[in-house]
């Protein structure tokens, strides 16, 4: 008997009872519940929810949370996507809307590769449901010009390319930490770029923060182009543009500093039951998921 007990209690210790897939905490790191997230995500005028783009996890909890939004909502509900590229609007409302097929849909549109995993479970509701699917993100070529020539490029493109972004000129404030950590961890930081007539390596690193900050103020645009009171639009992006209540954050507040935002950022951790203190802060729900989660892809 008292061998049994030992090899019990030796089996809790090694083995946990339960393994959870994830766990929702405050921005304090204190432990939150899904019916929290729900009822915050309710109540705000936009969601942005930080995924990490290869992780299932995210991918599931987004589904659910769309569910459980427009049950809520009762139609008062709009989704948009980094995923979607605002030139295959026409496309991705089409597909919405039942007019097109799955298959027309990935000709007429530049789908990710794990759409069908990812995106597409999330999109076949929109469809059954009828919810309006905003595409939020600058095409990726004129966010690759960016990166090459600067924002000063943007001039060149033509009205109608124009009206699928942001306004012009985007302001870009090349201070604020996510785009300045960007800068410092390609060595775009002073003094780690060679010296040459077109502004060397620091030049090049500083322009791809403005091509990420072209994306994130392109969305910010959309989303409120296309929010109404009454509305919550939740929106799906990758983390890096919404944590820290940065990226679409401070895109969204330049516009509208009373709208009520409402963030989650996404982060892998050994131990889900202890986030490190870097975890803190990131959004109003850090989702924690455990670091050897399977992949998508």
């Amino acid at each position: 008997m008292r061998f049994t007990l030992l090899f019990l209690c030796f089996l809790g210790l090694a083995f946990r009872a339960d393994k959870p897939a994830y766990r929702l905490y405050t921005p304090k790191l204190k432990t939150t519940t899904y019916a929290q997230l729900l009822r915050q995500a309710t109540e705000a005028d936009v969601v942005l929810f930080g995924e990490l783009h290869n992780n299932p996890i995210c991918h599931w909890l987004e589904f659910q949370l769309t569910k459980d939004l427009q049950a809520a909502k009762k139609g008062n509900l709009v989704l948009g996507a980094e995923m979607f590229e605002t030139d295959n609007q026409t496309a991705l409302t089409d597909y919405v809307q039942g007019r097109t097929t799955a298959k027309e849909l990935a000709t007429q549109a530049r789908l990710w590769p794990n759409f069908d995993t990812d995106y597409k479970p999330i999109t076949d509701f929109a469809r059954e449901q009828h919810i309006p699917f905003i595409a939020t993100n600058v095409p990726r070529r004129y966010a690759r010009l960016v990166s090459r020539q600067g924002l000063t490029a943007l001039d060149t493109i033509t009205a109608d390319a124009k009206r699928q972004l942001a306004p012009l000129p985007i302001n870009v404030d090349l201070t604020l930490p996510g785009y300045k950590a960007m800068m410092d961890m390609m060595g775009g930081n002073e003094g780690h770029g060679a010296a040459n007539p077109h502004g060397g390596q620091t030049d090049m690193m500083a322009n791809f923060a403005r091509a990420q900050a072209t994306k994130d103020a392109t969305m910010a645009y959309f989303i409120l182009q296309n929010w109404k009171p009454g509305q919550t639009l939740l929106h799906f992006n990758g983390d890096y543009h919404s944590k820290n209540f940065e990226g679409i954050v401070w895109y969204l507040r330049q516009k509208q500093p009373d709208l009520k935002i409402l963030t989650l950022s996404s982060v892998e951790l050994s131990d889900i039951d202890k986030p490190a203190t870097d975890n803190r802060n990131l959004a109003n729900f850090v989702l924690a998921i455990p670091a050897d989660m399977t992949k998508t892809y």
